[in-house]
């Protein structure tokens, strides 16, 4: 039987041809082939340089540094390490700093308490603890609607839409200065005095830092650059303020606030050069010229010390830095809203929604936000920066809109303000003033007004003289020159007699620039916002129950039938005495019940002196004069009626 073997296992001898030979070769081959490419790794090929040019990018954690701690300013730099003798070919890149969550931190003081979001650090709410709303809540100084359409305060301008877009919607980091804020997001000044916002993603680094006191006033700094160069970014207050109600959605079609447009009295007001100026949106003008890359707004590079945007009792301002350096946008859109606010289906036309944005030429903007009311108080101690850098510079008093009788308006609300406090300083109080000082200025007045009284009585004397000389030139004409010699002796007469044609006129005279100075105390004095007095719930704006309107009517009908009126055609006196208090009482109707107050307080004081005079000697005697002209007109228009002979 033929015997199998396994040609692996075979082995032959030296120099033999067989299979043992090839393998002990192919061993020998891949030893050496080894070997040399060993040895050309080693003494040929090069070596890789130790530090690589790698950009190394820093990815920071969800959250934000420590509480208490603020973020650096360069912790947003771009972070590169370039081999020795090389130049990197692209710009550094920013690290990424961004948030993980929208969250909301509360910051509160005596006077306020402000709701900032991460979601482009801006504020959402901005309450006034010592002001309400219509509704009997704390005011917010933001305009939710507005805000939600136009970007809240705080947001940030920029002439590029995409950069402003990405800048106000980034989830930034947030540190806190101070005492951090609780797990509900609420920190109280001055534990914390400031919080920082830093967002940095795709080279574009901002960083914005807020800082409190116990004051209306908070300081915002911001910076923002794109792969290292500055942006010129701009701090917004683009949505006009909270106490325009008349933007609130009103799911009944009734509302409870008044039914007048507080927007229709916003403004801008700025400081240029140290002189304050104004300028209301109805006006239009230079503020609202369209600039390139602005469409309908304006940007003007110039000193301001302050601009602001204001209603009658609230306003937001901006204080730079540095006022040489200083870069105003004007902001001013528009909303569609009913004529009548109670009834939604009225025609609609557009309500005025002002804004501005500021910041400087440099790129980092240093200012400072005042955002509260316009009360004497408080302006004045709020002060722009000064040529010295510090805030020592005029103040914000010119908020106040006392205009042209301000000289009259200003003492007059301090003596309004002085017996308030005395009174108690509640709200109530307010009512009372008013009638005071209404009093106080009838008393003063007294002397003029009897002075009138002798002046008509004066008049009343020489009357028929007066009618003499006038029948005597009743046959020319209206043009006829020689109507100019009836004139010259009628002036001689009233001298002759020692008569003050002007004199009736005199408390009229004197009594209509109070009555304008009242009206701008009670339209710009924040103090008689929500003031009550008895049923009027607020002084500020008009009698709901048409109470003193009524009042009005009737105390000026009565004064004017029991004054005694000689010389007046009785058909126009007549007519005088309904439709002077029928338009007085109807326009008063429309004006804030702290100025309805204030006429019908002084009608009644006048109509109980002109019984008092009507008593007097003086007064009998006008009385018996006017009684006698009367009768004697009466008789003479009696016709004779002839019978038949």
């Amino acid at each position: 039987m033929a015997e199998i073997r396994n040609p692996n296992l075979q082995t032959q001898g030296p120099g033999g041809s067989g299979n043992g030979g090839d393998m002990r070769s192919m061993l020998g081959f891949t030893a050496v082939a080894l070997a040399v490419l060993l040895g050309y790794q080693y003494f040929f090929a090069p070596k890789p340089a130790p530090n690589a040019p790698t950009a190394q990018t820093q990815q920071l954690p969800a959250v934000g540094p420590m509480a208490g701690q603020a973020i650096p300013p360069e912790s947003g730099a771009a972070q590169s390490i370039s081999a020795p003798g090389q130049t990197p070919s692209a710009p550094a890149q920013a690290a990424q700093v961004a948030a993980a969550i929208e969250t909301e931190t509360t910051i509160e003081n005596e006077q306020y308490k402000i709701v900032f979001t991460n979601r482009g650090a801006q504020i959402k709410h901005w309450f006034l603890k010592k002001y309400n709303d219509t509704a009997g809540k704390p005011l917010d100084m933001v305009q939710q609607q507005t805000a939600a359409r136009f970007g809240f305060p705080l947001s940030l301008f920029t002439y590029d839409p995409a950069i402003a877009a990405q800048l106000n919607q980034a989830l930034y980091q947030l540190s806190a200065v101070g005492a951090p804020p609780s797990a509900t997001g609420q920190a109280y000044v001055p534990q914390t005095s400031a919080l920082a916002f830093h967002y940095a993603a795709n080279g574009l680094d901002a960083v914005k830092t807020v800082r409190f006191d116990s004051s209306y006033v908070i300081a915002v700094e911001t910076e923002v650059t794109r792969n290292g160069a500055p942006v010129r970014a701009l701090v917004q207050w683009p949505c006009g303020l909270g106490d325009m109600e008349e933007f609130l959605p009103s799911a009944s079609g009734k509302r409870s606030g008044p039914s007048v447009r507080t927007s229709a009295s916003s403004l801008f007001a700025w400081s240029l050069d140290g002189k304050q100026s104004s300028q209301t949106a109805a006006s239009g003008g230079f503020l609202f010229w369209t600039q390139p890359g602005v469409s309908g707004n304006a940007t003007f590079d110039l000193p301001y010390q302050y601009a602001a945007i204001a209603d009658l009792y609230f306003a937001s301002a901006f204080l730079p830095e540095a006022p040489e350096r200083a870069t105003l946008v004007t902001l001013h859109n528009t909303i569609d809203l009913p004529t009548d606010l109670n009834d939604p289906k009225s025609q609609k036309t557009p309500a005025h929604v002002l804004g501005l944005a500021m910041g400087d030429q440099s790129g980092v903007t240093r200012l400072r936000l005042f955002a509260g009311p316009k009360q004497l108080d408080v302006l004045k101690t709020v002060q722009a920066t000064d040529a010295d850098g510090k805030p020592n510079g005029q103040s914000l008093e010119p908020l106040i809109q006392f205009g042209f009788w301000g000289i009259i308006a200003k003492p007059l609300y301090l003596a309004l303000r002085y017996l308030h406090e005395h009174l108690g300083a509640g709200a109530y109080n307010w009512g009372w003033a008013i009638i005071i000082v209404t009093v106080i200025f009838n008393l003063l007045m007294l002397p003029t007004r009897f002075m009138m009284m002798k002046s008509s009585l004066k008049m009343m004397r020489i009357q028929p003289k007066v009618e003499a000389l006038k029948k005597r030139y009743a046959h020319l004409k209206a043009t006829d020159p020689k109507r100019a010699e009836m004139n010259a002796e009628m002036m001689q007469l009233y001298k002759d007699e020692g008569v003050n044609m002007y004199g009736s006129c005199l408390p009229m005279l004197v009594q209509m620039p109070l009555f304008f100075a009242y009206y701008r105390v009670l339209y710009n004095a924040v103090e008689l916002r929500q003031a009550h007095w008895f049923w009027l719930h607020d002084l500020s704006i008009a009698d709901p129950f048409y109470i003193l309107p009524g009042i009005i009517i009737v105390s000026m009908f009565l004064t004017q039938i029991i004054t005694p009126q000689p010389g007046v055609d009785p058909n126009q006196r007549r007519m005088m005495a309904f439709m002077m208090p029928v338009v007085m009482g109807f326009t008063l109707m429309h004006f804030a019940s702290g100025l309805a107050l204030y006429w019908c307080t002084g009608n009644l004081i006048q109509l109980a002196l002109q019984l008092g005079i009507n008593q007097s000697s003086m007064g009998k005697e006008m009385h018996a004069i006017a009684a006698k002209r009367a009768a004697k007109k009466a008789g003479g228009n009696l016709k004779t009626i002839q019978g038949r002979r």
